[in-house]
């Protein structure tokens, strides 16, 4: 047997890879359910009345998928001009930080021209963490998941040494925290009296933007170009520098919006848990959605929906919550199999 290049790849191959993915998730969990003693059906039927069985689980559940959206679509964005890009939750600090630096008061202006000053400047704050790294690959070929992923570490000491000197909140008791930001830094709720708030919107706006780009602009063709053979695209005159140069800024700054969104729609400050790791759930995201951007906001309220109803069936049927982390984690083990015979077919001989 060996594997073979297929010449083209059907939308319903397309379609059947995550669900494929997904379903031997279930299968897997089923099977844990069943060794733990405990009825996969009555599991499952908490896990997804938890995560959908009534309005305040479904906006928690979107809630959820706010960050992730954000975080999935700059892992997308990254992977697809193969840039691999492990430093989503530096970048969803370095938004935070911003937010808090502008939004506690030092910016006196209304609403309207606050709220998306401080969403331009996090923005422009990931963008440019990722910018770094980035010259490193082009210019002198260090790698960029190494430096990505070490500025993580570097960036939550960082946090903790704000939290601890000039963001520090004095009126804060027992764990370090920023103080909260002004009435007028606040993202306005979706629903009166639920957590949802317009970042959910901006996350969904950003995944068309996103989309649009890969499919309707030369940038996007440019990316797919550089991510399939990074050697012909500069052969045929494309500045690929200069494009990983742009999808740097453009996945940075996408990161960074995931920790605007936390700090000025959901918590209002800056703390050393802010983020539970979606910057690493946001690659499991994009990989579930084969980096597409729209397929990203499925993806995201699938994996948002095994935490939450997870969470929820836990405590009503006793089974660990943990199986949440098994079934994610198998969707993106199945997800990278299905990914291959997308693009790969099985020959005798």
């Amino acid at each position: 047997m060996r594997l073979e290049p297929r010449t083209e790849t059907g939308l319903g191959l397309k379609l059947a890879a995550p669900l494929a993915a997904i379903a031997v998730s279930f299968i897997v969990a089923a099977l844990l359910v069943l060794i733990g003693g405990a009825s996969p059906f009555a599991v499952f039927a908490a896990v997804i009345k938890g995560a959908a069985g009534t309005q305040f689980a479904l906006l928690e559940t979107l809630t959820r998928a706010t960050p992730l959206i954000f975080t999935g679509l700059a892992a997308a964005v990254a992977f697809r001009a193969r840039l691999w890009n492990i430093g989503g939750e530096a970048q969803l600090y370095a938004g935070a930080i911003l937010c808090v630096v502008l939004g506690t008061g030092a910016l006196p202006l209304p609403a309207p021209v606050l709220l998306p000053m401080i969403a331009a400047a996090g923005f422009l704050a990931g963008a440019l963490l990722l910018l770094g790294p980035t010259v490193l690959k082009t210019r002198f070929g260090v790698d960029e998941v190494v430096t990505t992923l070490l500025i993580n570490f570097i960036m939550v000491l960082f946090v903790s040494l704000l939290l601890d000197g000039p963001l520090k909140d004095p009126m804060g008791l027992g764990w370090p925290q920023s103080k909260k930001v002004i009435a007028d830094a606040v993202w306005p709720k979706l629903v009166q009296g639920k957590r949802l708030h317009w970042g959910f919107v901006l996350a969904i706006l950003a995944a068309c933007a996103v989309w649009f780009i890969n499919a309707r602009t030369t940038f996007g063709y440019e990316m797919r170009a550089v991510g399939f053979n990074a050697r012909a695209a500069r052969f045929a005159g494309i500045p690929v520098n200069w494009v990983m140069a742009k999808t740097a800024l453009l996945s940075g700054g996408l990161a960074a919006l995931a920790g605007v969104s936390e700090v000025a729609g959901l918590k209002g400050n800056l703390t050393l848990d802010l983020s539970p790791g979606f910057g690493y759930a946001g690659i499991v995201v994009a990989m579930l959605a084969a980096l597409h951007p729209l397929g990203v906001v499925a993806a995201a309220i699938f994996v948002a929906a095994m935490f939450v109803g997870a969470d929820a069936m836990s405590r009503s049927v006793g089974v660990p919550n943990y199986i949440a982390n098994v079934m994610v984690a198998t969707a993106l083990l199945t997800m990278v199999a299905a990914m291959l015979f997308t693009r790969f077919r099985l020959r005798r001989g």
